[in-house]
């Protein structure tokens, strides 16, 4: 096994510059959920110019790319990348920094796809030392709802073959390139969207006998749903956030609207107490709408499951990186409040979502972020990232 191990990492530095360039490549051409029409196709260019067989147009622009190895053995373990982009305006000044006006890569998935590609470039030269198949993931739409690994599913592309396995690698800005780290049992939290609706009778601020006041309704609602959350939240004690990130209304200083509009999200780490707090959103909203003399709709948008990793696929990654990158550059995470919908995977297989280290800083030492105009990674990262994804996944086929 040391023989194969220095093989990987020695591959892996020599795919570094091709690697480097496909994230720079999809950095500077980003796609938004569900549009990712151009990244497919050239993911797609790519695979056949590799002679990599694929299958596309799955779930819209979804792709899965097979590398098949001679040894004995047929297990099927498979790798996820999202496609998608952010709409977000990219503030970075660097060569490849996003073409498409509105639209970034503030999330990593540009690296995401890079590391997976040249993981499958690597396995593929390597085929002869293990059987089975690796599945290249390409998903669509990770950063909006229904989530692309849920229609990736619904196709029934992953039926047959049938992942025995399924990872993927996020990255972490607060985690230095060469390291990676892990969390076993429930990692991320579940996400659904709310959107409230107040309705009253609106008209001038001046005569509040004709009006009900739905700003000042809709400002109650928001206070009482914290605050009855919360002392529920203290119950439980499961790890709970309800967040109102939007409340609009077309009125003006003397003008009372006839709609208040809200809109947040509720995260937790537990599927009962997800139902119940939904449903605990709803009586709170009737209560109020029956205060007030209003009319208060609440839509809820299901989002993602909470993310479940395998625990002795976890522990079994954390010996093997140990193994590969040194034991003092594999960290052991507690549970985040961030989601994603690679959640839905753990009804096909046991899954493990793991992390890479690709933190970069601004000039003022201050951390590049996800989700934000000044986001950018640390590319040394992607070397460890393919190869701890290739030594994983060949160890993995290899038991």
């Amino acid at each position: 096994m040391r023989e194969i191990k220095e093989t990987i990492l020695s591959r892996a530095e020599e795919l570094h510059k091709e690697v480097i360039s496909l994230r720079r490549h999809f950095h500077k051409y980003p796609e938004l959920s569900y549009k990712e029409a151009q990244t497919s196709a050239f993911i797609r260019k790519w695979m056949i110019d590799n002679n990599i067989t694929f299958r596309d147009n799955i779930a819209g622009t979804g792709l899965i790319g097979e590398i098949k190895g001679t040894g004995n053995g047929n297990r099927i373990v498979a790798v996820r990348a999202e496609m998608d982009a952010l709409p977000v305006t990219e503030r970075n000044d660097a060569e490849y920094a996003s073409v498409n006006p509105g639209k970034m890569h503030a999330c990593g998935h540009d690296a995401h796809m890079a590391i997976v590609m040249g993981t499958g470039l690597l396995l593929q030269s390597i085929s002869d030392r293990f059987g089975g198949t690796v599945l290249l993931i390409f998903q669509p739409g990770e950063e909006k709802s229904p989530g692309g690994a849920k229609l990736m599913i619904e196709s029934g592309a992953l039926d047959n073959p049938r992942p025995d396995i399924i990872m993927a690698s996020h990255n972490l800005p607060e985690l230095e390139s060469g390291k990676t780290g892990y969390c076993s049992g429930s990692y991320l939290a579940s996400c659904d969207e709310i959107y409230i609706t107040v309705t009253g009778r609106g008209g001038h601020a001046a005569l509040p006998g004709l009006t009900t006041d739905q700003i000042y309704i809709a400002s109650k609602l928001v206070v009482r749903l914290r605050e009855k959350m919360a002392d529920r939240i203290a119950e439980t004690g499961i790890p709970t956030v309800l967040g109102i990130g939007k409340i609009s209304g077309e009125g003006a200083t003397n003008v009372i609207p006839e709609k208040v509009e809200i809109a947040g999200t509720f995260r937790t780490f537990d599927e009962k107490w997800r139902s119940e707090g939904l449903e605990l959103v709803k009586k709170i909203a009737f209560e109020t709408s029956e205060e007030f003399g209003v009319s208060i709709n609440v839509r809820i948008e299901e989002g993602y499951p909470v993310l479940i990793n395998d625990e002795r696929l976890t522990n079994e990654a954390v010996r093997l990186s140990g193994e590969l990158l040194g034991s003092e550059n594999v960290r052991m995470f507690d549970k985040r409040m961030s989601s994603d919908d690679f959640s839905f995977y753990a009804s096909l297989a046991p899954t493990l979502y793991y992390r890479t280290g690709m933190a970069k800083r601004k000039s003022d030492g201050e951390l590049r972020k996800l989700h934000t105009p000044d986001f950018d990674i640390d590319e040394d990262g992607l070397r460890t990232g393919v190869a701890n994804m290739s030594w994983l996944l060949f160890n993995f086929l290899s038991e």
